[in-house]
């Protein structure tokens, strides 16, 4: 709070490079855009993942047991 009061102070503020609000926010635009990739890739290797999976488990069969002639009478 103190920051934005500071901020729009009605003061002269002298604009150094650590306080460049303009590069700042460009810094901060490529962050989002190389994060943005990065879950992107994130997501496609999570689907890719994924559907190797099912297949593993689409290749696996139940036993099945035939039990239509078995009786406990001896």
């Amino acid at each position: 709070m103190n920051f934005i009061r500071w901020l729009f102070a009605p003061t002269e503020k002298e604009m150094c490079e650590e306080m460049d609000v303009y590069s700042i926010l460009l810094g901060l635009e490529q962050r989002i855009e190389q994060l943005e990739l990065e879950n992107i890739e994130l997501t496609n290797a999570l689907y890719e993942s994924e559907n190797r999976l099912q297949a593993q488990i689409d290749n696996i069969h139940p036993v099945v047991y035939n039990l239509q002639d078995f009786t406990l009478d001896k």
